[in-house]
């Protein structure tokens, strides 16, 4: 068998799932189908939105299936249709073992992390809020609990102490591509030599989680130390963004998007939480010095420099980040 006769069926919703699909069909895998997301309504208008990897598909005239429940008997009708060899999955939803079990050559996942460190829904994220000075993708075949099967391949990048979640996203996103490329190819070769994930670590207490994450997860907690809160921001930088409320003397809030700060390591003698600012920067004072906020974004407007928000935006020594 070669890539040419050994059918794939492709699995994914978000850019980060084009970039692995886009390379299988231009160096001429035979990708027979896709499954991505439901459309859905966005914006103020409503407008349906398609997924990006639908949109792909549609460019490349590649048949698509878009299940509301990945149990329904007329998908799995049409999923076994496509007589698939093998299934691969990148950045969709938990799938039934009736689906990752139909294919004579199972199905295997592309995951943002070095497994099994960092299973579940926000690998980048939590890795950088975390503090990792490495991460990378990794390769399994799909088995019953999330994220728990055998190791196929795994690649590593290095972290930049300034590098937000956007950054690693970029680059993982090139380098998981390749990755799925050469998986399918050891498949085809029958050279696959899989890992236990258990050979990896002795007590799972010394596994860190991705869990998925939520608005109030993102905000910030000025308590915490510079290094803490500058990795807490490049972790949700761009999306979905560390927050914090900024209230006036008459008690208003609003909420405020931080997507770049600098920590300031230096003694102090301010009150946490409290702040100081120029034409150009906004210093929020914390245990061990200040983290400067470098760009930020307030409901209804863009996102701005520093310098360019307090241009606009009246702050007031009376204000209050909290």
């Amino acid at each position: 068998m070669d890539k040419k006769s050994l059918r794939i069926v492709y699995m994914g919703t978000p850019d980060f799932a084009v970039a692995p699909l886009k390379k299988l069909v231009e160096e001429g895998y035979n990708v027979v189908g896709c499954i991505t997301m439901p459309d859905k309504e966005a914006g103020r208008g409503h407008h349906i939105q398609f997924s990006p990897v639908k949109n792909y598909a549609l460019s490349q005239n590649i048949p698509l299936l878009q299940p509301a429940k990945l149990k329904d008997e007329q998908f799995l009708a049409d999923l076994k249709a496509w007589n698939a060899d093998l299934q691969i999955v990148v950045a969709f939803r938990m799938l039934p073992e009736v689906v990752w079990n139909m294919p004579r050559l199972g199905t295997f996942n592309l995951h943002a992390s070095l497994l099994p460190q960092y299973r579940g829904a926000a690998p980048l994220n939590w890795a950088i809020i975390n503090g990792e000075k490495e991460t990378g993708v990794t390769t399994f075949f799909l088995t019953h609990q999330i994220d728990t099967g055998k190791i196929i391949l795994q690649e590593k990048i290095s972290i930049g102490d300034n590098d937000c979640v956007g950054d690693i996203h970029d680059r993982l996103m090139i380098i998981g591509a390749g990755l799925v490329t050469q998986t399918v190819d050891l498949i085809i070769e029958d050279k696959v030599e899989t890992q236990e994930q258990k050979s990896f670590y002795e007590k799972e207490e010394d596994l860190k989680i991705a869990p998925k994450i939520f608005k109030e997860t993102c905000k910030i907690n000025w308590d915490n130390d510079c290094q803490t809160i500058h990795n807490f921001v490049r972790g949700l930088s761009p999306y979905p963004a560390a927050w914090c409320n900024l209230t006036n003397e008459a008690g208003e809030t609003i909420m405020v998007k931080i997507f770049e700060t600098e920590k300031i390591k230096t003694v102090h003698n301010m009150e946490i939480g409290a702040f100081k600012f120029d034409k150009k920067y906004i210093d929020i004072a914390v245990k061990n010095g200040f983290v400067r906020i470098k760009s930020l974004q307030i409901p209804g407007k863009k996102r701005l420099s520093t310098e360019e928000f307090l241009r606009g935006f009246k702050l007031t020594n009376n204000h209050k980040f909290n």
